[in-house]
């Protein structure tokens, strides 16, 4: 049977399922899902079996709130004998089709990491025979499909294939990131990969440049204001609590002991509104949409904290709060969700707007 393998957070399953099997209905897909907690790997086995290219060529991956990669299968489970299980692999997958990577992939779980040392064993030799019966490509071509290998284990595994125009660069999606011993919390780590998956790399330098007006709202202290810092912005940093002294030494930092609802800029010079507050998810899409609505930022980047029930629902509820607001004063905008490996119990919204502001009073 033909299935749509998706990866995201373990614990989010549920989730990840829900959202599939929706956004596939609205384009007439239909399929069962399959799942087990706490795996990070959701199943969603299709009913027509062409639906599968289908579905991974007109649904973008980045439309996805919960699934951090996706492939569709190749092959059912494969049994992998004690020997030989690179032969078994390269005669399973035949020489019909091409790829122009391999991704070794484990689930995200605490045996998923002792399993990743077994793939990265097996990395070199698969590689070297995919090539050689050439359903590799050689180095260098990024755009073609890529070629995935979920190990259940070191007996058991899946193959499937991802377009590379419409799936993670991350093996797993996984974007791993190195936590700065400059920054005052571990929070940094958020932002950073927001940046990093939000806004597209050819694009950074405009929209992520040196000497840009920023505010943090909810800052202290001080995990996201250091990587505004650090990309050379001027930032008011909101929150009642102190600030890292770390950071207010640089010059680049203002510091306003207040509520961040109650916080607004003197002037129309802000690029970048961020905000990870520990507030009602509701709340806080309704402040981001006033803020680019009003025109006191141009860009939004912000945390909804997810609620223990329901939290594809609410989420839903909460991005939809922000498109009617964007609605109902005309404007164009554009506004992508994703629970990113350093989000927990939290998904990261980035919001604009693409057309000129209406006047306001």
């Amino acid at each position: 049977m033909t299935s749509i393998v998706l990866y995201c957070r373990p614990g989010f399953e549920k989730e990840c399922g829900a959202e599939i099997q929706e956004k596939a209905a609205w384009n007439e897909i239909y399929g069962y899902l399959e799942l087990t907690k706490k795996e990070g790997v959701v199943f969603f086995h299709l009913q027509n079996s062409d639906d599968g290219t289908k579905l991974i060529e007109i649904l973008p991956l980045k439309r996805l709130i919960f699934a951090r990669q996706w492939f569709l299968t190749l092959t059912d489970k494969i049994e992998l004998p004690s020997f030989n299980r690179v032969e078994t692999i390269v005669e399973a997958l035949g020489t019909q089709w091409q790829y122009t990577d391999l991704r070794m992939e484990t689930p995200d779980t605490n045996d998923g990491k002792e399993l990743s040392k077994f793939c990265r064993k097996l990395a070199v030799p698969l590689r070297q025979q995919l090539r050689k019966h050439k359903i590799l490509t050689p180095k260098g071509d990024d755009f073609g499909a890529n070629l995935h290998a979920l190990f259940l284990s070191g007996q058991e595994v899946i193959l499937g294939y991802s377009l590379g125009t419409n799936s993670s660069p991350h093996v797993m999606g996984i974007h791993r990131l190195k936590f700065p011993s400059e920054s005052p919390s571990r929070s940094t780590l958020k932002l950073d990969e927001a940046f990093l998956y939000f806004i597209p790399k050819e694009e950074r330098e405009a929209r992520l440049s040196s000497g840009m007006r920023a505010v943090d709202l909810g800052s202290a202290p001080g995990g996201w204001t250091y990587q505004l810092v650090r990309r050379g912005m001027m930032v008011s940093a909101v929150d009642n609590g102190p600030m890292a002294e770390s950071l207010m030494e640089t010059g680049q930092v203002k510091h306003y002991q207040m509520d961040g609802f109650k916080f607004l800029p003197s002037k129309q010079n802000v690029h970048w509104l961020v905000c990870d507050m520990i507030e009602k998810p509701q709340r806080v899409a309704k402040l981001m949409a006033q803020w680019l609505i009003h025109g006191h930022c141009k860009e939004a980047m912000f945390n909804l904290k997810l609620p223990m029930k329901g939290r594809y629902q609410q989420v839903t509820n909460d991005l939809q709060t922000m498109k009617d607001i964007f609605a109902d004063h005309q404007v164009k905008y554009e506004i992508y969700a994703k629970h990113l490996y350093y989000d927990r119990e939290e998904v990261t919204v980035h919001a604009r707007l693409l057309s000129p502001l209406p006047l306001i009073k």
